[in-house]
């Protein structure tokens, strides 16, 4: 059995590392083909009525790929191991090349999710698909799908430290010490095809070990800013989509999809035309911000924030395929380096792009439940101690801070409910959506 598990872990990372790259290298191919040529150049150049047409046509076809094949929809990585394990999923190659297309389709056409989700997916449905083949015990499934996971984050990332992470924070914490050799060698194998066609986030400005207590100081301070916008990122979902989804479309639930499509189109058609960088999954804009020069102005980044919450929020509730770990990322990216610009005008010596760095892996660990791999992301991307250390405070105290209004879910990030500290709806919320569930399936 043991050299069972070691030939699937090495299968399973190295097909998730060439179809993760084939998956990426798709998403760029399409993306130059739909604006003919660089968006970020091409786009101001472009008809209105095609910025609008382009990403709500495309978003009317995932729709109806997801009415063909349900399993195609994002879903978390536990959310499917619980589901195989009890039967009530079955994942086919199928699904598999339907998943990549739609999330091709989503990324490409300027909606604002990530490529980590999908990739999670891809690499957890080549794994179950290879426990199939070699016919391995149903106990096992969750294991696999763990190495799947972290294979396809290893390779999309590029860095396999942050796909082990991902998986044990998600999943794998069952049984770490059991299985974890194989995740290790399935994240190795898949980080090791991928870093030869993609390009890693590299923070460019590292000061190793050395520690400046200036950045400390200062964070202090970033911790309530970010903060303020954790809060006002949560409020957009549930007071405003939320209450969308689940009161205007109470008569309208069999077109729900459609209406969403539609104002998901419209919305990123809006995005589109007035800042291209405010669309798409976010790793060119954290890769420019960590590693920017030139200073930046405050009330660009902001229009940019708002407009990036927008669009991912929007981009969920359109049945976008792709994950939020990217674009939380992204948002929090621009959030630190705003915070550092400010800061300055007080004449504090500190570098934008540190807070650029510590906000991007804060902002995402806080929303999506993830502290540790938010601390080895920083790490592992960065290798600064200014930065690790920062976000290891930041990452717990913020949530912290958040919790007391607001309970995030690890299940499914993309909800949010008021914490029960400090409100009793959250019952009377959750029964609304089971509701709005059950008046679906009865239409």
């Amino acid at each position: 059995m043991i050299l069972k598990l070691i030939v699937a872990a090495v299968l399973t990372g190295l097909i998730s590392g060439f179809f993760i790259t084939f998956y990426e290298l798709l998403i760029t191919f399409l993306t130059y083909f739909f604006f003919m040529g660089d968006p970020y150049k091409t786009i101001p150049t472009l008809p209105v009525w095609y910025l609008y047409a382009l990403p709500t046509i495309a978003i009317f076809i995932v729709n109806h790929l997801i009415s063909r094949d349900k399993n195609i929809r994002e879903y978390g990585v536990s959310e499917i191991a619980d589901s195989i394990a009890q039967n009530t999923m079955i994942l086919n190659v199928r699904t598999l090349f339907l998943k990549v297309i739609a999330s091709a389709l989503s990324l490409s056409t300027g909606f604002a999710v990530g490529t980590e989700g999908p990739s999670a997916g891809i690499g957890a449905m080549i794994a179950y698909q290879i426990h199939k083949m070699f016919n391995m015990p149903q106990m096992l499934i969750k294991m696999m799908i763990s190495v799947g996971a972290s294979s396809g984050i290893a390779a999309i990332f590029v860095s396999p430290i942050t796909g082990m992470a991902f998986a044990i924070e998600n999943i794998a914490y069952q049984f770490i010490k059991q299985y974890v050799t194989y995740l290790i060698l399935a994240s190795v194998l898949a980080f090791a095809v991928s870093l030869n066609y993609l390009d890693p986030i590299i923070f460019q400005h590292s000061t190793g070990r050395h520690l400046d207590t200036d950045y400390l100081y200062a964070n202090l301070l970033f911790i309530p800013f970010i903060t303020a916008f954790v809060y006002f990122y949560l409020f957009l979902k549930q007071r405003l989509l939320h209450f969308i989804d689940l009161e205007l479309f109470k008569k309208f639930s069999r077109y729900r999809h459609h209406i969403f499509a539609l104002i998901g189109g419209s919305v990123v058609g809006t995005v589109l035309l007035i800042e291209p960088h405010a669309a798409f999954s976010g790793k060119a804009v954290v890769m420019y911000l960590i590693n920017a020069e030139s200073s930046i102005p405050i009330y660009f980044i902001l229009g940019i924030i708002v407009l990036r919450i927008i669009g991912t929020t929007v981009a969920i509730y359109s049945n976008a395929v792709g994950g939020i770990f990217l674009p939380l990322m992204s948002i929090g990216a621009l959030i630190g380096y705003g915070f550092a610009e400010a800061f300055s005008m007080l004449h504090f010596s500190v570098e934008p792009f540190y807070f650029a760095a510590i906000g991007a892996a804060v902002f995402m660990g806080v929303l999506m439940k993830l502290p540790l791999t938010a601390v080895i992301l920083a790490m592992e991307t960065t290798f600064d101690y200014n930065v690790v250390i920062a976000t290891g405070i930041s990452v717990v105290l913020v949530e912290y801070l958040s919790n007391l209004y607001f309970h995030i879910r690890r299940r499914n990030a993309t909800k949010a409910y008021k914490s029960p500290e400090k409100s009793g709806s959250e019952k009377e919320e959750k029964a609304s959506e089971e509701k709005r569930k059950a008046s679906e399936e009865g239409e």
